[in-house]
């Protein structure tokens, strides 16, 4: 499939390869021509040497060499309505660029205006950071929560070791008293903060009245021992049995009510609703934002035991918040189930035990752009 401009630029431009990348690129890239019924056309660009070169990750488009050049083009048609994240690889290559100006075999689309950082956390040795182009078609949703407003003061942020390995980052509402707020718990705490926004969702939902004043905690762990952390488990329950006494004896916060939010995504999303289920006297609220459903792997057990215990256990005091992309139809490790088969399969769980389930299905894939902007809708839902 080749793009209907590269087409009609090629008639009229044959043998200035500069001028034509500078037609091509003119307004960024990738190029989007309407397809019709609600689609787009995409056709992504790179300009070097290379055997084999592709957009990939959520997406994988192979790019083809435009004869006699060293312009690669390669197309595909796709939502309207679609966000997700690439990175244009070279060879074998799956990974993102560890830096915007990276040349290596994987970079960013460098006349993409739009890119997203994965901030390493300073405080993590074992961690690094990455960079993506992102992809954002016509009729892809905007949300009006995930910047700054004008006037509305930020929060407080300040940073404890609840652990000696595990720094947490509290989020205080600007001029409220802390005593007694209840808790925003998030997983993968460090991208919270600083990818996904949520210290500025927070700011701007509570100062326009979308929900009730509430503190966070980023849980900040270790990419080491990620997996091993964010695996259901008695150490889960454990570990928020502690942390949520231990903030309320440092700052004062905690619903004693219980009506606390635990938040996540992927792996973070798993134990987030892992504790609505084991802990519904301390979380009321489950953001889970593509949570990894299927597990666990085969090799380790039989797939889905979280939504077997859901449908055993959960319980309508809890408000759920699930979503997932269209986009995740891959199966999971060693073959288990794909994420979207079961990100549906837990709603079906938790709604057979009469629980509220917000559910979101969205076009995209497992990436942090979605959920940052799904986010704000999330909170909303699971704090009415």
């Amino acid at each position: 499939m080749r793009s209907p401009r590269i087409t009609g630029l090629l008639e009229n431009n044959t043998d200035d390869t500069d001028r034509l990348w500078a037609e091509l690129t003119a307004a960024g890239t990738p190029l989007m021509e309407p397809w019709g019924h609600g689609r787009t056309l995409v056709t992504f660009l790179w300009r070097g040497e290379a055997d084999r070169v592709r957009a990939w990750w959520n997406i994988d488009v192979p790019l083809t060499r435009l004869p006699g050049t060293d312009i690669w083009h390669g197309s595909e048609v796709f939502p309207s309505d679609l966000r997700t994240i690439y990175g244009l690889v070279l060879g074998d290559t799956e990974d993102l660029p560890a830096r915007p100006d990276d040349r290596g075999p994987a970079q960013l689309d460098r006349d993409n205006p739009r890119s997203v950082f994965f901030e390493a956390d300073p405080d993590d040795p074992t961690d690094a950071s990455s960079w993506a182009s992102v992809l954002q078609l016509p009729e892809a949703p905007r949300s009006p929560w995930t910047r700054p407003h004008p006037g509305i003061p930020a929060g407080a942020l300040t940073t404890a070791w609840f652990r000696p390995d595990v720094p947490v980052t509290a989020y205080f509402p600007y001029g409220i008293e802390p005593d007694d707020l209840p808790i925003l718990v998030v997983f993968d705490g460090y991208l919270g903060q600083t990818l996904m926004r949520i210290p500025t969702v927070l700011d701007n939902l509570i100062a326009e009245g979308r929900i009730h004043p509430t503190a966070a905690l980023f849980v900040r762990g270790r990419d080491e021992t990620r997996l091993r952390d964010l695996t259901p488990g008695p150490h889960v329950g454990a570990f928020a049995d502690e942390l949520l006494p231990w903030a309320r004896t440092r700052w004062g916060i905690g619903s004693p009510t219980g009506d606390n939010v635990a938040a996540g995504q992927s792996r973070g999303g798993l134990v987030a609703a892992h504790l609505g289920l084991t802990r519904p006297h301390l979380f009321t609220g489950v953001i889970a934002q593509s949570g990894s459903f299927w597990w666990p792997a085969p090799p380790e057990g039989v797939p889905r035991q979280l939504i077997r215990d859901a449908a055993r256990q959960a319980v309508p005091r809890v408000r759920y918040f699930l979503d997932v992309g269209r986009m995740e139809t891959m199966p999971g490790p060693d073959n288990a189930p794909s994420q979207l088969d079961t990100v549906r399969e837990m709603r079906d769980a938790l709604r057979s035990r009469d629980c509220d389930v917000t559910y979101l299905e969205y076009s995209g894939g497992h990436d942090y752009v979605n959920w940052r902007h799904n986010f704000p809708e999330a909170l909303i839902a699971v704090t009415r």
